[in-house]
């Protein structure tokens, strides 16, 4: 059956029976067929007999999104998410009108929430994907910023490569105890004995606290 073939059948029966809750699927064909105010208009006068009808505020959102009357828009879809959290075209029309108030992280936090319901709609997909790249956008890295491992060696300063270096020096072991010559006098008491294991640990993170200034001094060398 045509379209509006449908429409004129569903007119008619509603003007039969205007108590009919047949309006609610001639507003939705009318919404369908661009006939944004017909539409608007059947489900305002079939909702003041029915108020309960939540698919058809669905549609009366909708269409009014349409008409760009976002304040009405977003009371009708506010009452239909309050008694139906998991309704996803009233989730899907509000995400719109955030989007149309430019409240571009709203609309994204809508849209996920409905792509959680709908996870296999390939057009919900897309419109998160799209808002995401815009909202949160990766921060590339500058190819003048890039530098080849090699190319970065190079300009490192001599220094904090030598002390790394040394850092990673084996410990010499300490001397034999029958090496040490005898004690002519009383000495005064020893020093506490160092762990040759924590000292070249505390050696290394002092190299590469030196090994890290570097890098910034060669990067900020390479923007100047």
């Amino acid at each position: 059956m045509p379209d509006n073939q449908r429409i004129e059948d569903l007119r008619r029966r509603v003007q039969r029976d205007p108590a009919s809750i047949a309006f609610a699927q001639l507003a939705e064909e009318l919404r369908r067929a661009g006939e944004m105010r017909e539409s608007v208009d059947v489900c305002r006068a079939g909702l003041a007999l029915h108020p309960s009808y939540l698919s058809a505020r669905v549609t009366l959102g909708r269409a009014l999104v349409e008409l760009n009357e976002i304040d009405h828009a977003a009371v009708e879809l506010g009452i239909v998410l309050k008694n139906a959290p998991e309704n996803l075209a009233a989730m899907r029309a509000m995400g719109e009108i955030h989007l149309r108030r430019g409240n571009d992280a709203e609309a994204l936090a809508q849209f996920r929430a409905a792509l959680a319901i709908a996870r296999n709609d390939p057009d919900l997909e897309q419109t998160v994907d799209d808002l995401a790249r815009k909202i949160e956008p990766k921060v590339p890295v500058s190819s003048s910023d890039a530098l080849s491992q090699s190319e970065f060696l190079q300009q490192l300063p001599a220094a904090p490569v030598a002390i790394v270096a040394a850092a990673a020096a084996p410990v010499a072991p300490a001397a034999p105890v029958d090496d040490v010559a005898p004690v002519a006098q009383a000495a005064p008491d020893p020093a506490p004995a160092i762990d040759p294991q924590r000292d070249r640990a505390e050696r290394t993170v002092v190299a590469l606290e030196g090994w890290l200034e570097a890098i910034h001094v060669a990067r900020a060398d390479k923007r100047a």
